[in-house]
């Protein structure tokens, strides 16, 4: 079964247009596991523009769920998960400055460093997955990494869906298939939508887990968190219908 998580930085970036604590960031994720979903994920940044240092440390209390943390693996983020000690880690390699996660680690170039990471994050008890692209060139330095799972870096299969879905996916699947061979997780993120999720499951099957947040909380606006976080279940629970 594919597992999703729920990332709720978009409800902490409404909360902090108006200060206060509206809305209460720690209910939502409480009432996301209650509507169904199967993890709560945060990328707390440097900024904080959004996921606050201080909502990571309630949210470790409170989450039963899977709580996943994603960022960048600076001293700041390390000292993040050694408090938090999160189910799982995922690391992006975006700066401090960038908007939003837009590409996945080079493993060649960074793969000493990464181990070097992995190891400390794994003696916290954390599961770890790196944010990659699907080029199968970074997917054997990844496993030397020591990483348990990579997550795909779906924004160019969510740009390509509606031109060519197959043409779209195909990439995804051969990388999916390696990872597969090497004895990684699979988890996926990054613009997946009602549109295009069930037919990445459908590609790839054996999929762990997907991220989503964005669309997901747009969507919410128009069918409510409950019912939204029912239709994505949906799109990744077809095939057992």
């Amino acid at each position: 079964m594919t597992k999703l998580s729920v990332n709720i930085n978009k409800i902490a970036t409404i909360r902090n247009a108006r200060g206060g604590n509206n809305p209460d960031v720690i209910q939502v994720a409480l009432d996301a596991e209650k509507f169904g979903s199967q993890g709560i994920t945060v990328h707390p940044r440097p900024d904080e523009r959004h996921i606050r240092y201080d909502d990571v440390m309630k949210l470790k209390d409170v989450v039963t769920t899977e709580f996943n943390i994603e960022g960048y693996p600076d001293k700041r983020f390390m000292e993040i998960i050694r408090l938090a000690r999160p189910a799982q880690a995922t690391l992006v390699p975006d700066p401090p400055h960038v908007l939003t996660s837009n590409t996945g680690w080079d493993t060649i170039a960074h793969q000493e460093e990464l181990k070097d990471i992995i190891a400390e994050l794994h003696e916290y008890g954390t599961r770890t997955s790196i944010f990659i692209n699907p080029d199968k060139k970074h997917f054997e330095p990844a496993k030397l990494t020591g990483t348990d799972r990579v997550e795909l870096y779906t924004e160019p299969y969510a740009s390509n869906f509606h031109k060519n879905k197959q043409e779209a996916v195909k990439p995804y699947v051969e990388v999916a298939n390696i990872a597969k061979e090497l004895g990684l997780g699979l988890n996926a993120g990054h613009d997946l939508d009602l549109d295009n999720l069930r037919f990445l499951k459908e590609s790839i099957p054996f999929l762990d887990e997907v991220s989503i947040g964005h669309a997901l909380i747009c969507d919410a606006l128009y069918y409510g968190l409950e019912n939204t976080i029912q239709m994505y279940r949906r799109q990744l629970e077809m095939e057992e219908e």
